[in-house]
């Protein structure tokens, strides 16, 4: 299933995600990342990827990542929303965001979105749980 069209425009609207990575000791890393979206795969690049722990990670064969886009609607009243994605991530040469070179490509299998409007939470809008969709 692909993501909805809400999905899309808010993962347009993001500048940057939140990457975890998994190292051989079973050390969690999150890192700020910029990206690419083709309505299928996102596509993570950097300086010198190939040095960071991000890429490291991967290449070791930790190909299970999550990846998350949040931001806040507004703060008063409290209205956070996000869309979190659970994929596995490969490496692929391509011309990207950050030019021709290596890229982390993780296909999306599994993701939440919640409160893409905006809405406040409490109140008469309350709260609604996330929407889980497999991919």
């Amino acid at each position: 299933m692909a993501f909805t069209e809400e999905e899309i425009a808010y993962i347009r609207s993001q500048h940057l995600g939140r990457l975890g990575t998994v190292d051989d000791n079973g050390q969690v890393d999150v890192a700020p990342v910029g990206y690419d979206f083709d309505d299928k795969y996102f596509y993570v690049g950097g300086v010198s990827a190939e040095k960071t722990r991000k890429f490291r990670n991967v290449v070791a064969g930790h190909t299970k990542v999550a990846l998350v886009f949040d931001d806040l609607a507004t703060t008063d009243p409290w209205a956070p929303r996000f869309v979190r994605i659970y994929g596995i991530a490969d490496m692929v040469e391509r011309d990207g965001y950050m030019g021709p070179g290596l890229y982390m490509r993780i296909k999306p299998e599994t993701s939440w979105a919640n409160n893409l409007a905006g809405h406040p939470y409490g109140g008469s809008y309350g709260y609604s749980p996330p929407t889980r969709t497999k991919h």
